[in-house]
C-alpha cells in the first residue's frame, strides 16, 4: 500500500515552508494545495480543524494532522502503512517524551 500525504497550506506561512524544507531533507514527497487558490482544499482545512483554515494541515490517507512535526507526519504514516518505505521517525511522541521526563527517564 502507498500512502498519499497532502499538505494544504498558504503563501508566506513560515510554519508551512518550515514544515516543506523539513519534509524535502527527509526525501518525502508530498502534493501541495494552497487554499487560497483551491476553495476545495480551504474547505477541507475548515473540516479538520474545526473551522479555522490554520496550515500547515496534513492529510496522511484518512488522518489530518494540524501543524505537525515531520516525526508526527512519519509516524502516522508508519501507522497507516507500517510497510512504507518512508524514514522512521527520529524523535518519540511528545506524549512519550513528556512520560520519560517525568519518570526521570531523560529526554
Amino acid at each position: 500500500m502507498t500512502v498519499d500525504i497532502t499538505v494544504y497550506w498558504r503563501p508566506g506561512c513560515m510554519f508551512c515552508a518550515a514544515l516543506f524544507r523539513r519534509l524535502e531533507q527527509r526525501d518525502v514527497v508530498v502534493e501541495r494545495r494552497n487554499i487560497w487558490q483551491d476553495e476545495q482544499a480551504a474547505a477541507e482545512v475548515r473540516r479538520a480543524t474545526g473551522g479555522g483554515e490554520t496550515v500547515p494541515t496534513v492529510r496522511i490517507g484518512d488522518v489530518f494532522l494540524v501543524n505537525p512535526s515531520v516525526d508526527e507526519v512519519l509516524r502516522v504514516v508508519h501507522d497507516v502503512d507500517p510497510a512504507s518505505r518512508l524514514p522512521e521517525p527520529t524523535q518519540p511522541g511528545r506524549a512519550a517524551r513528556f512520560i520519560r521526563r517525568t519518570l526521570g527517564m531523560g529526554s
